[in-house]
């Protein structure tokens, strides 16, 4: 099938890869010239495991391309998915400007029949806006083109995106038009012949489906976050409690584990937005407002267990930080405890060393020059001289460190696993002041 994708962000270079690798023809449209210069010469803007290959592979078949030219890319695509930031606005309801200025690119260049797929997280009832920005520019052209809007939310983790794509839990398709779904149907068959993931509901339905899938995920790592302050208070082991619970087949395993909070792109933003679309009808959801609190509270953790051991004044004091994305096998640092932490141990006089494997080109563009801020090329060089550690990402060389090593080149063998990475036990019988969360 003849696709375009516009925007060349995280979901729509994904899900435009991704769907060249099935033979269908896809051209990515963005109006950044310099990004796009950049992918049609290999260069991935994002780290997500597996992406690079599958774009430089799709491109060099002549199967993915890129474009700055939205006349040609709305002319080509028979479905056209909207992948735009819908980032959160100061009241924290989702910013829709990226999606209906695609809307209405869309209507301002269609010469045929379209259905249009909102691909991006959006609110319930964007579709119709979507569909009524489409139409207004129809309208003006007095052209009889119909656009069939669609709802196909994704459900993509960053470091696991494209296997997530390749391989889907579910497929859902919001649409109550017979001829865009079986479109839909068509274009993600090779998905899901295995076993037929796709589900097909009304549109709002759909819209609604994204947000409370990634607002109940957020909630668990609250609650276990907001459990695990308690059981250090009873001298309880969240890690033994996690294992307990996660046994029972109602409940599973999967984002029960206590650390230093949540970020990235999707859960902080469709918390907020999901609480403001309630507050807009009426509704306080109080269950997810205590879910956002709790995890604003759990990013000062980290610091105020330094602060513990070593102080309210760190003035002289240096800290060591293992990784600066908000999760690994990404370069995401959007609302990630990382800095949260940095800024704190900055501002109460620390110096700072942090050393992550993907990330640090992001940190340096997100947090800019600082006195007293400073790069390592390796988790060990990031230890030289520090007063404590603390772990802040969980990837996978950081789970089985030489404790005996990190004791010898650090100042005060401090280690804060915000992620609870070590077995206590293990840490502190190489001499190390082991402190946990929920331990």
């Amino acid at each position: 099938m003849r696709v375009t994708i516009v925007g060349t962000g995280y979901v729509g270079l994904v899900t435009g890869a991704c769907l060249a690798v099935m033979g269908n023809d896809v051209i990515c449209l963005d109006k950044d010239v310099g990004k796009v210069e950049r992918l049609k010469r290999g260069e991935i803007p994002i780290h997500e495991p597996g992406l690079d290959a599958l774009v430089t592979t799709n491109a060099a078949a002549g199967r993915l391309q890129f474009t700055t030219d939205a006349d040609e890319a709305i002319d080509h695509g028979q479905l056209i998915f909207i992948a735009v930031g819908t980032p959160p606005g100061e009241d924290g309801s989702a910013d829709l400007s990226h999606a209906l200025a695609a809307a209405g690119a869309i209507g301002r260049r269609m010469s045929s029949d379209k259905i249009v797929v909102n691909k991006s997280t959006v609110p319930v009832g964007t579709a119709d806006l979507v569909r009524g920005a489409i139409e207004a520019e129809l309208g003006k052209r007095g052209v009889p083109h119909r656009a069939t809007v669609v709802s196909n939310p994704e459900f993509l983790k960053e470091g696991a995106a494209v296997a997530d794509f390749m391989r889907p839990d579910r497929i859902v398709i919001g649409s109550d038009d017979e001829a865009a779904i079986r479109a839909m149907r068509a274009l993600y068959a090779p998905y899901v012949r295995n076993h037929d993931r796709i589900m097909v509901m009304d549109v709002r339905s759909a819209e609604l489906t994204k947000y409370a899938a990634n607002a109940m995920l957020a909630a668990r790592i609250s609650f276990m976050n907001e459990l695990a302050l308690l059981a250090e208070d009873l001298g309880a082991d969240i890690e033994q409690v996690r294992i307990g619970i996660g046994a029972d087949s109602r409940i599973g395993t999967s984002f029960l584990y206590a650390g230093a909070g949540y970020g990235g792109s999707c859960f902080p933003k469709d918390v907020k937005a999901l609480i403001r679309t309630g507050q807009q009808n009426g509704h306080a959801l109080k269950l997810l407002c205590a879910v956002e609190a709790v995890n604003e509270h759990q990013k000062l953790e980290l610091a105020r267990r330094i602060r513990a051991r070593l102080g309210d004044d760190l003035a002289g004091r240096h800290i060591a930080v293992w990784g600066l994305a908000f999760k690994p096998d990404t370069d995401d640092m959007r609302e990630a405890p990382s800095v949260v932490l940095i800024e704190q141990m900055l501002a109460a006089g620390a110096t700072v060393t942090a050393y992550d494997p993907a990330a640090r080109a992001e940190a340096e563009r997100l947090l800019g020059p600082r006195p007293g801020l400073a790069y390592a090329s390796r988790a060990m060089d990031a230890l030289a001289g520090a007063d404590a550690l603390a772990v802040v990402t969980e990837w996978k060389e950081f789970r089985s460190p030489d404790f005996e090593r990190m004791k010898a080149v650090m100042r005060r063998p401090v280690v804060i696993d915000g992620r609870n990475l070590y077995d206590p036990a293990t840490v502190r019988a190489a001499g190390l002041d082991y402190c946990g969360i929920g331990r």
